[in-house]
């Protein structure tokens, strides 16, 4: 894909979009990283001063305090300052000794240990003891992180210890909520943005590939622009404009072109036809002055047949070459073509006879029911003049073969019509100009038959071409026509 196409620039947008939304969601998720942090230290600052609280009270320097006072009441007056942070005091021989909830915000006040955290709690206490200073534990899992603190409390005995502890619920709160609802929108917007342009550079691309179709269709082929339909997009219909109209333009220069070029034709055939006129004309008078100056009615008479063949023949001349020259109209129809060339044939069967040659025509493997658009007229005259060409440089004894198939080439369906013969073909000097007007190698023929199949395969937007063969095995003229034009 080039990176300076439309395409590839939104292909390269997209990307970016992607990339941004991703890098923004991980930036995002950083933040509350970072904000969670925050959360545990604090928690793990109130578990600290939670249990610097208990050792204080215990030690009594918050005040004395009444004698009997229950180490419950004592652990709760430590904490009650503390939202959300439990804690109570551990003995290594003993085990828990007194616990406290002051905050808690259930239904009455929390008194029970929690079991589930017992063995952490015995762990931390003992810790604490064995290295006689406080020890502070993160156990973290999916929505929250429970930080627990252990100390010795020498002031209660020996063996004591001071623990507390408080759950930061990563997964709650606000720094949880912005989070969810930057995330949201991110994705949203992003798979939004994703899909708008997703579809854009859909039907961007199909429509792109409509017109392209459309430009490489047999039309184009042909050498015209052909009407493009509009796309519904105004960028890609103000192209399609500017298409149809440089279409249009360029359908009658093409005309003005062909009618140039008919007309030059005739300036290049003006000294060619002089020539192949003045010889009958020479022979017409040579035949009348000889009549004249004899005098026999016998001499008269066969001069005057002799005048008469000569005329024949430029008339001849001259409707093929009015024929050659002027401008083809054709009449599309859908054409049977294997009953046509058995007509061509049959039309030429005495001609053929008389020179002991043989026509076979084979049609049998076009599709049935699918018959190609073809001018009827136009194409009977073409194949006529193949066919006689044929007949004409076989010898006695030898065979013309006619055969059509449907061909795909380059992805266009074509109709080729095959017409050869078994003489002894076409002279390499002469193969460059054989289509040409007066280009001929057979004795008293005026070279306009192939240039007249030209001209009608042409006007049918297809071709007629001389097919290689071996020197001495004959001749093969092909054409080739759209089955179905657009």
């Amino acid at each position: 894909m080039r990176t300076n196409s439309l395409r590839a620039r939104l292909s390269a947008l997209w990307m970016m979009l992607l990339a941004s939304g991703a890098a923004t969601g991980l930036l995002l998720y950083g933040l509350y990283g970072q904000s969670t942090a925050v959360q545990v230290a604090e928690a793990e600052v109130a578990v600290t001063r939670g249990c610097r609280e208990i050792i204080d009270r215990v030690a009594g320097r918050k005040g004395p305090l009444p004698p009997g006072t229950a180490p419950e009441r004592i652990v709760a007056l430590a904490l009650e300052a503390l939202p959300g942070v439990e804690g109570g005091i551990w003995t290594a021989s003993g085990g828990s000794v007194a616990y406290a909830f002051p905050t808690y915000e259930g239904t009455g006040p929390k008194t029970d240990l929690p079991e589930a955290e017992r063995p952490v709690i015995a762990a931390v206490t003992t810790e604490a003891l064995q290295v006689e200073h406080a020890v502070t534990l993160r156990r973290p899992n999916r929505t929250q992180v429970l930080v627990l603190q252990g100390c010795p409390l020498r002031a209660y005995g020996p063996d004591a210890t001071a623990w507390t502890m408080i759950r930061a619920h990563v997964a709650e709160g606000p720094s949880y909520t912005r989070l969810l609802v930057g995330l949201g929108f991110l994705a949203v917007t992003v798979v939004g943005a994703a899909i708008f342009l997703g579809r854009f550079l859909i039907g961007f691309s199909r429509r792109i590939a409509q017109l392209e179709a459309a430009l490489a269709s047999p039309l184009a082929e042909a050498e015209e622009l052909p009407h493009l339909q509009r796309t519904g997009e105004s960028e890609l219909d103000r192209l399609v404009d500017a298409l149809n109209a440089a279409g249009g333009r360029l359908r009658a220069a093409r005309e003005r072109a062909v009618s140039a070029e008919r007309l030059a034709a005739v300036g290049r055939l003006a000294a060619d036809l002089a020539h192949e006129i003045r010889n009958p004309i020479a022979a017409m008078r040579l035949k009348a002055e000889n009549a004249l100056a004899n005098g026999e009615p016998e001499r008269a008479a066969t001069a005057l047949k002799s005048v008469i063949g000569q005329i024949a023949r430029v008339d001849a001349l001259l409707r093929d070459l009015l024929n050659l020259t002027q401008p083809r109209s054709i009449a599309r129809s859908p054409v049977p073509v294997g009953p046509l060339l058995m007509e061509c044939a049959q039309d030429h069967r005495d001609l053929a006879e008389a020179r002991d040659v043989r026509i076979a025509v084979e049609a049998d493997s076009l599709p049935p029911g699918d018959d190609p658009h073809l001018d009827r007229a136009q194409i009977v005259r073409a194949v006529e003049n193949l066919i006689l060409n044929a007949i004409q440089h076989s010898p006695d004894g030898g065979i013309v073969r006619v055969e059509a198939r449907r061909v795909v080439r380059d992805g266009n369906v074509l109709l080729s019509i095959a017409v050869s013969d078994s003489g002894a073909g076409v002279d390499p000097d002469l193969r460059v100009a054989i289509f040409e007007p007066f280009a001929t190698a057979r004795p008293g023929g005026t070279g306009l038959g192939l240039a007249i199949v030209r001209e009608i395969a042409r006007a049918h937007r297809g071709d007629v071409t001389l097919a290689p063969s071996p020197a001495g095995e004959g001749a093969t003229f092909l054409m080739e026509l759209p089955w179905r034009p657009s």
